[in-house]
């Protein structure tokens, strides 16, 4: 959210990338601000976030994105973190980075063209969740005969769906909502756990930052698969950078240098709300 990518992130995991960019013609220097053409504040981190999107943001600091806001503010020596508080809709990019009401956005799919995206912090793929105690056991792709009569979950034009069409899944699958303000709703994923730990759906098909934190959440014992064997349909494996304007380029290079220095530490943070993060064979990192 999670899309080609977010944008899951939100290609096809958040409608962020259906939003236009505000028109970045015509910036000018500002008084006190960044390098020469940025506009970028140099003593305050000025977050674009959705108020209510855990397990990544939230007003109440509990995400991981504002974790990672407040290591980045103290590495680039930033006295305190600003948020532009805007919920994950169309627009989004448009009216917080597009309109210079903030200077990063803290998770972004990388290769989606509405900003500039840093080098990718994290991959991670959307994921096949199921109870470990049922008859899926085992099951590691949308493809698996025992998957033919289950009724699955999955979120409105993600990647998932095009697999599951191709593997006739989708006559039986309950269909959730892509576009939600979660300031009046749970998020989908929440949902999602919510029918399968009652029996209305057997197996979920979801963004993976989001399965492991509400499937965590749900203290079920539940089974998340990465989607990583999947053949031909769409791309289920994401880079999630951070997103800048396109005219910030000793900021983006900023803030490649914090993500080399620390990657470690970002891992750690990941790891610590279950995002099921991938290396570059495809395997689960897991320290």
């Amino acid at each position: 959210m999670v899309q080609s990518a977010h944008r899951t992130c939100r290609v096809a995991i958040t409608a962020m990338a259906m939003a236009a960019l505000f028109p970045l013609q015509g910036y000018s220097q500002g008084a006190g601000l960044g390098a020469a053409g940025e506009l970028v504040d140099p003593d305050t981190l000025r977050v674009c976030a959705d108020p209510s999107n855990m397990p990544f943001s939230d007003k109440s600091g509990e995400g991981f994105e504002d974790k990672l806001a407040q290591m980045v503010a103290i590495a680039t020596g930033r006295r305190a973190v600003g948020y532009t508080w805007y919920p994950s809709i169309p627009g989004f990019v448009r009216n917080t980075l597009g309109a210079n009401r903030c200077d990063i956005i803290m998770g972004y799919a990388q290769g989606d063209e509405l900003v500039q995206n840093t080098n990718a912090y994290y991959r991670s793929s959307y994921v096949l969740i199921y109870k470990k105690d049922g008859d899926l056991v085992g099951v590691k792709t949308l493809t698996d005969p025992r998957l033919a009569d289950k009724r699955i979950g999955v979120v409105q034009g993600t990647p998932p769906t095009a697999n599951m069409a191709v593997a006739k899944l989708m006559r039986k699958a309950k269909i959730y909502p892509l576009v939600v303000d979660t300031r009046m709703m749970p998020s989908m994923a929440e949902v999602m756990m919510r029918d399968m730990l009652a029996g209305v759906i057997d197996a979920a098909a979801v963004w993976g930052p989001m399965a492991g934190y509400y499937a965590r959440k749900s203290g079920a014992d539940l089974a998340i698969v990465p989607l990583t064997r999947e053949e031909g349909g769409q791309r289920m494996i994401y880079r999630i950078t951070m997103g800048v304007r396109p005219s910030d380029q000793h900021w983006k290079r900023t803030l490649n240098a914090f993500i080399k220095d620390n990657q470690a530490e970002i891992n750690k943070l990941l790891l610590s709300y279950d995002v099921p993060l991938l290396d570059e064979h495809d395997e689960r990192i897991t320290q």
